[in-house]
């Protein structure tokens, strides 16, 4: 049982829910993905071994507005050392020859949303085998919030598009607009056996999403109405 939520908002310029379908060129979702807001509220306070995020509801605050551009992007990463040696263990991102022999780099088109706002409510779940009170983890989120602690910068899709969060006010309503989003991804990982390593494997799963009056309503990461691999395959 949720002991109770945590509600925020957050908001940037720039954002980018990319669909996983789109193979080459990014075509963002018109909402947050539960797993975009939840890499966004881990960046703020995460214990993967202790709990997970669970994003109940994502309400829209703005309207929808879209931004497409292209990009000169890297398409292989190249690793070096401090004196310019290879095989080093952090990526650099320079103008270099493919292994193909062709340039590095490619043209990608992004469609992108653009003066972005939303509310986000979330609860804390406990992983299996932590016995603490979950009123402590609760009690730390928040103070990381009204004080605008993070780990690491909060971004919306993609690392360059930044958000900024605070405790959640009441004077904004959702936009007043009904979508039916069709399948959604609802994460890339099992939230059970998520570690803060590199090392988990994907777990996609997916949702049938609707924004109700700009609300986008989440189940639960157990719920039936989250399709999971072993499903989609045996159907």
């Amino acid at each position: 049982m949720l002991l109770r939520e945590i509600a925020l908002d957050v908001w940037g310029e720039f954002a980018c829910f990319a669909r996983p379908e789109c193979k080459v060129e990014r075509l963002t979702y018109p909402v947050p993905t539960p797993s975009a807001m939840r890499g966004l509220l881990s960046a703020i306070y995460s214990k993967p071994r202790e709990f997970y995020w669970q994003v109940n509801r994502i309400e829209v605050l703005r309207p929808l507005k879209y931004i497409s551009f292209k990009r000169n992007e890297v398409k292989e990463t190249l690793l070096v050392k401090k004196d310019g040696s290879p095989k080093a263990a952090g990526p650099i991102l320079v103008d270099y020859t493919g292994k193909d022999g062709n340039k590095g780099r490619t043209q990608r088109q992004t469609v992108a949303l653009r003066d972005v706002r939303y509310r986000v409510h979330a609860s804390i779940c406990r992983q299996a085998g932590y016995d603490q009170p979950e009123e402590r983890l609760y009690n730390q989120a928040v103070r990381r919030i009204e004080r605008g602690q993070c780990f690491m910068q909060p971004s919306f899709g993609l690392r360059e598009f930044a958000a900024y969060f605070a405790p959640a006010e009441g004077g904004t309503a959702p936009i007043p607009l009904d979508l039916d989003l069709g399948l959604m991804l609802y994460d890339v990982f099992d939230l059970h056996k998520w570690q803060a390593a590199p090392k988990a494997e994907p777990y996609v799963t997916l949702f049938h999403a609707r924004l109700e009056q700009g609300v986008l309503r989440v189940p639960s990461f157990d719920s039936p109405q989250v399709l999971r691999p072993e499903v989609m395959q045996g159907a």
